[in-house]
């Protein structure tokens, strides 16, 4: 009985020690990060501005305008506290439109942290 069993046991023996090379081969490849684009005023804070707080905030609306970078800017904490509102909350924004998803508010605090690049 032991001579029938020796073959599938060597079989499966083999088939675990070459997975477990592979995957020592593959641990020494060299993955390199790659960093995400920083952002800036030019791309996307201003078409996320003209499409998401548009019409109120561009240069024909009534409010503060946001489509120039200087305004932007100088207003960029104000702009953050407002869309992380719920839109139950007292100057939430955009009045009149649905919450910004947090992949995209999250996109006005790294143009913050990045240094509030224009280009």
């Amino acid at each position: 009985m032991k001579k029938i069993l020796v073959p599938p046991f060597t079989l499966l023996l083999g088939a675990f020690l070459s997975c477990s090379t592979a995957r020592k081969e593959q641990g020494t490849k060299t993955v390199t990060a790659v960093q995400p684009p920083i952002i800036t005023y030019e791309a996307p804070i201003k078409f996320l501005i003209i499409t998401k707080c548009g019409p109120c905030h561009l240069s024909t609306g009534e409010e503060v305008s946001y489509d120039n970078y200087t305004s932007a800017k100088e207003n960029i904490d104000g702009i953050i506290r407002r869309i992380k509102l719920q839109p139950q909350q007292h100057g939430f924004m955009p009045q009149k439109a649905p919450r910004l998803s947090d992949s995209l508010i999250h996109v006005f605090e790294q143009w913050k942290v990045d240094g509030l690049r224009e280009k």
